[in-house]
């Protein structure tokens, strides 16, 4: 019998606070006041008029009575820190006081014994900040009180007389998010409870939180920035712990255990995403994750890994040699991919946008691409065929982030610039054979034939600071002298 333990933060909480509330150290306390300054960040956008409501993420059943690990709404989390289920937050802004309200699992001795201690109510209000903390099962009850002008025996009607007339004048706002979480969900918590509402109450306009809290997670605070920097440095030692273990013999899931190794061992939560080792032609599947295949001499590998640290989450890839030097086809692929990543950078460095930076990695690529005779155009999309996805995305507490890529870059912004190419007949293969196509399969088949399977993708996590931009993950080698240097004082 085996059961999942507590994410590490809960487990920190409980250890901290207990039953008794011990005083908290000085981390814990800069978290929670964190917490509470997103939150009146989030309160002061939505104005005296409004009610926010957040749900936690479900737990998720991975087989019979075997759950996956647990993972907590990005959103909630932002405005928390809780990290369990069973979690609901109210925040009132035009509350005389009690503007925070947050209801949580109660204790139970049963259920402890068998998946780990619960964070009570004294626990999680000492950890979130909030001071009105209530039992879950008192939620509906408060809903129904609030929307309906009546006492709710938590926030009586003094205390939210501004809400209350708000929904006589028909201008009150119920803020929840009603994107689904995933595409298998085909109704949110959010959007069923606006859709139950409704139809019991009157006065109030639901609203979308999600575009709010968006634009806050998208400029990372000072705390944020510290757990971020952390995080990366983590993955940075983990990406070199790798790339001591790979050489010719080894088997992709013998570097990917090194890799994980180091995130548990620092005290990561576990991977920020599932660890991508992938060598020779395995290199040119995006999100291959099977690592099954032993490596041979003068295969690449390519590397893409990176910690979940605290819920904040980097991004890093590395391609390298496992042989020790680049073959000259591999060399030419690389250092093609590392020019459109360093002109990106200067994009990024001077503040452009994420989709002004895609776009100079994509004008290097295609220059380069038409010069190595894998494009015949390189005006048009033919690129495409062997660079398949976008070069940004912001991170944090997810790792593909919240945010919009048309912004310009701004200090507390926190984002990857990844270009790569992977050669690969299957992509001259899938083309339809038009008189167009089989003219520009013929011209570029004997290039795919030089390069054939080399897939490469060099990946950093940067952060905007006042000074500069500054890459988080610098410390992994990236350059061709860099990464050959390195393979050659492995032991």
């Amino acid at each position: 019998m085996k059961t999942k333990s507590l994410p590490r933060i809960v487990t920190l909480a409980l250890l901290l606070f207990g039953s008794t509330l011990a005083a908290s150290p000085a981390y814990a306390s800069e978290l929670s006041d964190d917490l509470s300054a997103r939150r009146a960040r989030v309160m002061d956008a939505l104005g005296a008029d409004g009610m926010l409501i957040l749900w936690s993420a479900p737990s998720r059943t991975y087989s019979l009575d075997v759950s996956y690990e647990y993972r907590q709404d990005s959103n909630l989390y932002y405005l928390t820190g809780i990290t369990q289920p069973d979690t609901i937050l109210v925040l009132m802004p035009g509350n005389a006081s009690r503007k925070e309200i947050l209801f949580v699992r109660d204790r139970d001795p049963f259920r402890e014994h068998w998946n780990g201690r619960i964070l009570g109510t004294d626990a999680a209000g000492a950890l979130s900040g909030i001071r009105t903390v209530l039992s879950i099962a008192q939620f509906d009850a408060f809903a129904t009180a609030m929307l309906s002008k009546a006492p709710s025996g938590v926030v009586d009607e003094p205390e939210s007389r501004a809400f209350a007339s708000a929904l006589t004048a028909g201008r009150a706002k119920v803020a929840v998010l009603l994107e689904a979480r995933s595409t298998s969900d085909a109704l949110g918590p959010g959007a069923d409870f606006a859709r139950r509402a409704r139809d019991r109450f009157a006065g109030f306009q639901v609203i979308d939180a999600t575009p709010m809290l968006t634009e806050l997670r998208l400029v990372k605070t000072a705390y944020e920035q510290k757990v971020l920097i952390k995080s990366l440095a983590v993955s940075s030692d983990a990406q070199i712990a790798g790339m001591r273990r790979a050489k010719p013999g080894v088997w992709e899931y013998q570097v990917e255990a090194a890799i994980e190794n180091v995130f548990m061992d620092r005290g990561s939560m576990g991977w920020s995403y599932p660890s991508i080792v992938g060598s020779g032609p395995n290199a040119t599947i995006l999100h291959y994750t099977e690592s099954t295949r032993q490596m041979q001499p003068g295969d690449l590998l390519l590397v893409d890994a990176a910690a979940n640290y605290e819920f904040m989450h980097g991004d890093i890839t590395r391609t390298y040699p496992i042989s020790g030097t680049f073959s000259a086809p591999q060399r030419e692929i690389y250092s093609l991919v590392l020019d459109a990543q360093e002109d990106a950078i200067k994009v990024a460095a001077a503040r452009g946008s994420l989709l002004d930076t895609h776009r100079k990695a994509v004008d290097v690529l295609k220059a380069g691409l038409l010069k190595l005779g894998l494009i015949t155009d390189a005006t048009g999309e033919q690129y495409r065929m062997w660079f398949t996805h976008g070069t940004c995305h912001y991170i944090g507490l997810d790792v593909h982030d919240v945010g919009d890529r048309s912004k310009p870059l701004v200090p507390g912004m926190a984002f990857t610039i990844e270009p790569g190419l992977y050669i690969r007949q299957s992509a001259l293969d899938a083309l339809p054979r038009t008189p167009e196509n089989l003219a520009l399969i013929a011209k570029v088949q004997p290039a795919v034939t030089k390069y054939l399977d080399i897939g490469v993708r060099i990946e950093d996590s940067f952060l905007v600071e006042v000074a500069g931009l500054r890459r988080l993950s610098a410390s992994v080698p990236r350059t061709v002298a860099e990464v050959e240097a390195f393979m050659a004082k492995r032991p």
